[in-house]
């Protein structure tokens, strides 16, 4: 099992030195803005950027047109967020167990904020995303890719490598149809996937 305690209080203790490293849209991908703007202009319904850190993809977000909220495990990621970026809303809480109506929303947003969850505990997850999404809703998930699920020692605490086939099974046995994947590779970073996918319009 995810010990949320653990990851809450590991990236609080390096919350100061996370949000300097990357808490500016422009610490971004170029390639990772246009993706999320393209998916954000498809959107109907509020979306909730979840694990949203400092809050820099929720203001993004915000800038498309969406109306978007936040929601994220760390305070001190939430308190940031809420004094940067006032016109948005911020919540401290756990993406896993979202606090809305089944079928409410129209998007989520997950980057890179399910690399930390053990691999038999991503179903639940998906499923939990699934519920709270409208039918045609839209689900962008980033992550590290790999050819195998593997653990790794991530700067904050153990994460999670993803093929992305076999993380778009998952997405999809959870009620979703995938509408389209990415990959990069570069030499000075992980190699990185993407997801689109899209709610289900009947289970």
């Amino acid at each position: 099992m995810t010990d949320h305690s653990a990851l809450r209080t590991s990236y609080s203790a390096l919350s100061a030195e996370y949000v300097d490293a990357f808490g500016s849209i422009e610490h971004t991908h170029p390639a990772d803005r246009s993706l999320v703007a393209a998916w954000a202009g498809g959107l109907i319904g509020t979306v909730l950027d979840a694990g949203c850190g400092p809050g820099q993809w929720s203001r993004f977000l915000a800038r498309q047109g969406c109306d978007v909220q936040g929601v994220d495990l760390v305070p001190e990621f939430v308190d940031h967020a809420r004094s940067t970026y006032p016109e948005l809303t911020f919540d401290v809480g756990d993406f896993s167990d979202i606090d809305v109506e089944t079928g409410s929303l129209g998007g989520i947003l997950a980057w890179y904020t399910t690399i930390h969850h053990e691999p038999e505990e991503l179903p639940g997850v998906l499923a939990e995303f699934a519920r709270v999404l409208r039918p045609g809703g839209g689900l962008l998930v980033g992550f590290f890719e790999s050819e195998h699920v593997e653990a790794f020692e991530h700067r904050v605490i153990r994460a999670y490598r993803w093929p992305t086939d076999a993380l778009s099974e998952l997405i999809r046995a959870a009620g979703f149809v995938i509408v389209e994947t990415h990959s990069r590779k570069e030499f000075d970073a992980r190699p990185h996937g993407a997801i689109v996918a899209r709610r289900i319009e009947s289970r």
